[in-house]
């Protein structure tokens, strides 16, 4: 990875977790009500969250809001260090702290959901721009599993101050359709 990629990354993160932990939370709910209002949500019936870790967006306030009801809300799980998978948890009690500290599902109490189920994939991000680039922590889960949601619309989340200028795209980079911040919803722009 290039050293541009790797302080940009290294900057946004640290832009993100400048924010106090009470404004990422009230600016998390922000976020999480304007993707429950958008279109896109409203229409999907299968959704890939994510729960946070750190300072990423949370989205607790997505999974209980009333746009949610009736949405199969299903959740990655790492299966080896390049591979995810995405999880219905069947209970309460199908969660565990995952190898990278992220509460995950637990497998043998959940059901696998194939990637073509998927409308919608929102996606956490370290950093993004305003055509909907976007980099990750750097593993590239995400990357590799979007290829396979060939039916979903791809969204990141985001805090405002993770925008960046431009980010310089790697060969795998996937832009996002959309951007969700408390400031606005990003669009592609298409050429």
């Amino acid at each position: 990875m290039s050293d541009n990629r790797k302080e940009l990354r290294k900057s946004k993160i640290q832009a993100r977790n400048s924010l106090s932990p009470e404004d990422r939370e009230r600016l998390s709910a922000v976020i999480s009500e304007r993707i429950a209002n958008s279109d896109t949500f409203q229409r999907a019936k299968t959704v890939l969250i994510y729960r946070a870790t750190k300072g990423e967006v949370r989205l607790d306030a997505l999974e209980k809001a009333d746009e949610a009801s009736g949405k199969r809300l299903v959740y990655p799980l790492c299966i080896s260090d390049s591979e995810m998978i995405s999880l219905l948890p069947e209970d309460e009690n199908a969660w565990q702290p995952g190898y990278f500290g992220i509460m995950e599902p637990v497998r043998e109490k959940s059901v696998e959901i194939p990637p073509e189920e998927i409308d919608l994939v929102i996606c956490p991000c370290t950093v993004f721009d305003e055509n909907c680039g976007r980099m990750g922590m750097g593993a590239g889960f995400y990357d590799r599993y979007l290829e396979k949601c060939v039916n979903a619309h791809i969204a990141a989340v985001a805090f405002e101050v993770q925008k960046a200028d431009s980010i310089p795209m790697a060969p795998w980079d996937k832009p996002m359709e959309m951007v969700f911040t408390e400031a606005r919803t990003y669009f592609k722009k298409h050429d």
